[in-house]
């Protein structure tokens, strides 16, 4: 069995308000809302996006645009 264990985190007051109210009004205790968003932030991390899996494919079939540089694949962005 594990034991839960107590995090603090620091926010502006505003914040706080806001999402103590969106908790409040949607029914659910604060701390499982963090819970949920935690494991969402998390599984996220290692599952790629469909445009990038889209271009991973492509660049398995040799298919797909390369760059020279991160400039370049930047520039090409637009950024």
């Amino acid at each position: 069995m594990s034991k839960d264990v107590q995090m603090s985190i620091k926010m502006e007051p505003e914040l706080h308000e806001q999402f103590m109210a969106v908790a409040a009004t949607a029914h659910r205790p604060a701390a499982q809302i963090v819970r949920d968003l935690m494991r969402f932030y998390i599984a996220r991390q290692g599952t790629p996006n469909a445009t990038t899996i889209a271009a991973m494919e492509e660049l398995k079939q040799g298919k797909g645009k390369r760059f020279a540089s991160a400039d370049a694949l930047f520039e090409d962005f637009g950024i």
